[in-house]
């Protein structure tokens, strides 16, 4: 297989980005532990269209509201917010972004990267923390695909949708020992699932954080240079795995 034009996805550049704890390995522009594992998944998509599914319910409800965040988003910043639906490619990465300010994804000014938080308790830890340096990365990709010479990450916390409340009350039901669901016991435990779960009664612009962050060409040459390694690496580690047993 031709290891030379595999593309990495922004989503997964933090890990490719991770530098390797030897100093030796750092300075030399080694790849990390943490990016061989991850490219080994890339190994196993690329090459047996294999991929590792992965669903939690954080993730669902990230995924189903995704246009409730824009929404919410759109509307506290008092601005028109376009979702893109355009897959990007360059000759180095390809990316998804999920929102554009401009005339196109192609042409943008600001690219917008949705973070739907699952609950109250894992929105507020974001506040005085720096941003993700998984996020990080993910944006400078994003940007050196769209031109754009900002972008942001912003966490929305909207209403989580019905089905998984249901799915919450079905798992709390089946953990009491209640006679059925109008029991007082149950009522009293699920009115609290639901209201964990639904948040309208806090002003929106208290559910929206917003973490700006600047192009930096320095960084997006570094991603560049990644990627050249882990080419070498992916094949390589074809080479490691087709010979593996001639020792035998």
């Amino acid at each position: 297989m031709n290891w030379s034009n595999v593309l990495i996805r922004c989503s997964s550049l933090g890990n490719l980005m991770t530098e390797p704890k030897e100093k030796a390995a750092k300075d030399a522009g080694e790849l990390s532990k943490t990016a061989k594992t991850h490219l080994k998944k890339v190994y196993a998509k690329e090459k047996y269209g294999r991929e590792q599914d992965i669903v939690t319910k954080q993730m669902q409800k990230g995924t189903e509201v995704e246009e409730e965040s824009i929404t919410l988003l759109s509307r506290v910043l008092k601005k028109m917010l376009y979702k893109n639906e355009e897959r990007l490619n360059n000759d180095y990465i390809t990316g998804l972004p999920d929102i554009y300010e401009g005339e196109s994804i192609h042409n943008a000014e600001t690219i917008t990267d949705i973070k739907s938080s699952y609950d109250l308790f894992t929105f507020l830890p974001n506040i005085g923390e720096s941003l993700d340096s998984n996020y990080y990365y993910q944006l400078q990709g994003y940007m050196a695909l769209s031109g754009a010479k900002r972008a942001c990450i912003a966490y929305c916390l909207v209403d989580t949708p019905e089905h998984i409340i249901a799915g919450e009350k079905y798992r709390l039901f089946k953990s009491m020992n209640v006679i059925s669901e109008e029991s007082p016991e149950f009522i009293k435990e699920a009115l609290k699932i639901e209201k964990s779960m639904t948040f309208g009664d806090i002003p929106k612009e208290e559910r929206v954080l917003i973490f700006p962050v600047e192009r930096n060409e320095e960084v997006i040459e570094k991603i560049y240079s990644k990627v050249l390694k882990a080419r070498e690496y992916l094949a390589q580690f074809e080479l490691e795995h087709l010979l593996f047993n001639n020792k035998y």
